[in-house]
């Protein structure tokens, strides 16, 4: 009785701006509807209808029978019109449809509800629709969407807050294949390993969706893409900052049998996963947040403690520490399991850092909440929020183990944050998205807010400092000498009579100490109210 099917993939994708991704294989998005057209034959008994029958799920997981007519918005239904031999069916999903591949089965039943025939499988490809306004993505801004969706090349800023830098960075979310990469990461997270049910039927949630792709770009405890590595030597696979693109590292993962790719650091797990949620048409742009800070200990300070030669204590290897920059990406979603205004961008961090419920992944934190200094908000909020604005402070350990706090630096921690402009390749300051102008009382009451100010250590002691000590140095060029001028202002009545030691020290991007380049102490006299 249905001689053929014919998938109409060139309209359908056109319409659902799939076709970049591929012009041969049906690709839809969720709440718009979509039409497929059947040839069948002249003589199909009275009295028979057709019903449409989704699977999902290799081992059909779950199963879904399309309604006959307009539901409650919440189910899939489809329509039919017959014309000679023909009959064009329109499916319409629901706005929070589960994405993934979709098995369509259609079977001809009789009147007394046998099935007289059925078809092979069908099947096509169902993602998120941020052009749809039911959508939890929705973003209602189409410049928007043609970075933040459409858009594979990218730039990716890093160097340092006062010298920034920029790499180009291709994306290539449309590239071939990518779209089926990007399903097989979410099949291998071990939510869906362990139940894959219960992965699948949680796959219409952005929210659940993003925060897998950040546990799976990094490869800890799981099958994830992306070994990290933050040292030379980078033997054994590809230094992080040679990559130029996503699509050789998720092909290269694919390939070798989901096998984690050897090396990356922040901007390649940020640019990964912007790769793979962007794919799966969730509005996402890369940010770069300059002097960032990584704090272990959850105090929201950064903690610097050093001995009287001025050395850094190792607390095996668990040190807070500031990075001259560290990238993450934001994805654009409704926040529905959150209270009222925590929709819009949300931090999400591939980069395994800290453990986030016994897995290495960061996120969805909303901007807003860091912004207002909401700690309780789901994801990593206080992790995040130290990100863009821990206090610095430095303690002298004396020789008694008595902790003196000799310098609390409240400005220098989460600079310039960055993006790409959506109007070119050109960085857009999304710092004010993040925190209140630095300095500004708001800024110190969220902190407060935030804080509630974890007890320090005890034995500390901090007298007022009257001598005030800035560092000024003129661009350096690789390969010749530059100057660095220490300037010392006494703001007391008296004159001060006082040791000066400068330390020149060697530190990776990340704040890995690589020894020392020059140390020299010499006493100096700063005549009272000068400098």
């Amino acid at each position: 009785l249905i001689i053929d099917v014919h998938l109409r993939s060139h309209e359908n994708n056109l319409a659902h701006r799939t076709r970049e991704i591929d012009r041969e294989r049906l690709i839809v998005r969720r709440g718009q509807p979509f039409s497929i057209t059947l040839q069948c034959s002249d003589s199909l008994p009275p009295k028979h209808h057709l019903e449409l029958v989704l699977h999902l799920g290799k081992r059909d997981e779950v199963v879904i029978k399309v309604q006959k007519e307009r539901g409650d918005g919440d189910k899939w239904w489809f329509s039919q019109q017959a014309a000679q031999d023909e009959m064009l069916l329109t499916l319409h999903s629901p706005a929070d449809a589960i994405i993934g591949q979709y098995c369509l089965a259609l079977l001809m039943m009789s009147p007394h509800g046998h099935i007289v025939e059925s078809t092979d499988e069908i099947k096509f490809h169902l993602l998120f629709n941020p052009w749809c306004k039911d959508d939890v993505v929705y973003l209602p801004d189409e410049s928007l969407l043609q970075e933040y969706v459409m858009n594979e090349d990218g730039v990716i800023y890093m160097g340092t807050w006062d010298h920034i830098k920029s790499i180009p960075w291709n994306y290539g979310q449309f590239e071939d294949y990518m779209m089926d990469i990007c399903f097989e990461v979410l099949d291998n997270s071990k939510d869906a390993l362990k139940n894959s049910e219960m992965d699948i039927e949680h796959r219409s949630d952005p929210v659940y969706v993003s925060r897998m792709i950040t546990a799976m770009v990094n490869s800890n405890g799981d099958r994830g893409v992306l070994t990290g590595r933050w040292n030379e030597p980078y033997s054994g696979g590809v230094a992080p900052y040679r990559w130029t693109g996503s699509v050789p590292i998720l092909q290269q993962w694919s390939k070798a049998g989901v096998k984690a790719v050897k090396y990356g650091q922040c901007w390649v797990f940020a640019a990964v996963a912007c790769t793979v949620l962007r794919c799966l048409g969730i509005p996402t742009r890369l940010i770069t947040n300059f002097a960032s800070a990584h704090d272990v200990d959850g105090n929201l300070s950064i903690d610097f403690l050093l001995n009287e030669r001025l050395e850094s204590f190792d607390r095996r290897n668990k040190n807070d520490s500031s990075w001259n920059f560290h990238c993450w990406v934001e994805s654009w979603m409704r926040r529905d399991d959150l209270p009222k205004g925590n929709d819009g961008w949300q931090v999400l961090d591939p980069t395994p850092q800290e453990l986030s419920d016994g897995e290495f992944c960061c996120g969805p934190c909303p901007v807003t909440a860091i912004k207002e200094g909401n700690l309780g908000v789901k994801y990593d909020a206080p992790f995040v929020f130290a990100e863009v604005n821990a206090d610095i402070i430095y303690w002298i350990v004396q020789r008694d183990g008595q902790r003196q706090k000799i310098k609390v630096d409240q400005q220098s921690v989460g600079r310039n944050i960055s993006t790409k402009s959506v109007y070119g390749d050109h960085r857009e300051d999304v710092t004010l998205h993040y925190k209140y102008p630095e300095g500004s009382n708001k800024e110190r009451e969220v902190y407060e807010k935030a804080g509630r100010r974890v007890t320090e250590p005890t034995n500390e002691s901090t007298e007022p400092g009257e001598l005030q000590l800035s560092i000024k140095h003129a661009k350096p060029v690789f390969g010749t000498n530059f100057d660095v001028i220490v300037e010392v202002k006494n703001e007391g009545g008296r004159d001060a009579h006082a040791q000066l030691t400068m330390l020149a020290m060697a530190v990776t991007y990340n704040s890995l100490h690589r020894g020392e380049c020059h140390r020299q102490t010499i006493s100096v006299t700063v005549p009272a109210h000068k400098g």
